[in-house]
């Protein structure tokens, strides 16, 4: 219980850090978004808790495939003000582009 607790307060705390800092430099923010924390986060979590590579070697191959996927989330959000989109609307836009594209792997990848 204390380490999911943890887990949540590191998490709290990188998207804390990550919004303050794009207040002032949506570069800056930008970059650190950009770095796997959560990823190593997660693998170290899942390692200390079961010490599986096998199963960790497989999450890291599904990951490599999911993220470009999940790109599309970010258009709509990057060409909001052109497309005349307020924000919850690109959100959504980029959720449902995100959803499609990662929803159209898990039914049409063959199953490893």
């Amino acid at each position: 219980m204390v380490l999911m607790i943890l887990r949540v307060v590191i998490s709290v705390i990188l998207i804390l850090a990550v919004s303050e800092v794009s207040r002032r430099s949506p570069r800056l923010g930008a970059f650190l978004l950009t770095l796997p924390l959560v990823s190593i986060l997660a693998f170290g979590a899942a390692w200390f808790r079961d010490h599986d590579l096998k199963s960790l070697s497989s999450m890291a191959r599904e990951t490599l495939i999911l993220v470009p996927l999940g790109l599309p989330f970010f258009i709509p959000l990057a060409f909001a003000e052109r497309l005349g989109l307020g924000f919850w609307a690109a959100m959504a836009a980029g959720a449902m582009l995100a959803g499609v594209s990662i929803g159209c792997w898990i039914l049409l990848s063959p199953r490893g």
